[in-house]
């Protein structure tokens, strides 16, 4: 998509650079035949096809123009669509940008694994809530269910001393 989007950004600027050394009149005979030949297509064709690229450049295009003028101009789909398109490529840019990196619960921090085993080595008489309220004491935010969960991963058991 972006090999075909940067080969339309090519053939614009070749386009463009051609069309420098009309004159205002070859240019508005030029855009009086190609709205000709749209009309002619519009006759023959049901429904076009625009690809992804295609959407994108004429949402980019032409969101720019009024409701008012875009009616105005002879375009193969309803300004609305235009407009339609031009905000799912808005969502889609930002749905990119605030989508998280990973789903599902985040890993658990190797040091907060260890600082826990140690705990639980240390003082053998804690259960998993006491060594949670020891963890909170320190600023360390970590589920007690987390606590619970690393204790019978490493096969202590977790409410040592009914806690």
């Amino acid at each position: 998509m972006l090999l075909r989007l940067a080969y339309l950004a090519v053939t614009n600027t070749f386009t463009l650079l051609r069309r420098l050394p009309m004159s205002g009149r070859e240019k508005d005979i030029e855009i009086l035949a190609l709205r000709h030949q749209l009309l002619v297509l519009q006759r023959q064709v049901g429904k076009p096809a625009f690809t992804d690229t295609d959407r994108v450049v004429l949402a980019g295009l032409l969101h720019h123009l009024p409701m008012d003028k875009l009616r105005q101009l002879l375009l193969l789909v309803n300004p609305d669509t235009i407009h339609r398109w031009h905000r799912d490529l808005l969502k889609r840019r930002h749905a990119a940008t605030c989508a998280p990196k990973r789903r599902g619960r985040p890993p658990n921090v190797r040091s907060i694994r260890a600082l826990v085993l140690r705990l639980a080595r240390e003082n053998s008489s804690w259960g998993y809530r006491r060594i949670h309220g020891e963890l909170a004491a320190l600023g360390i935010k970590v589920a007690a269910s987390t606590v619970r969960e690393i204790l019978r991963e490493h096969g202590i058991p977790p409410d040592v001393g009914g806690g």
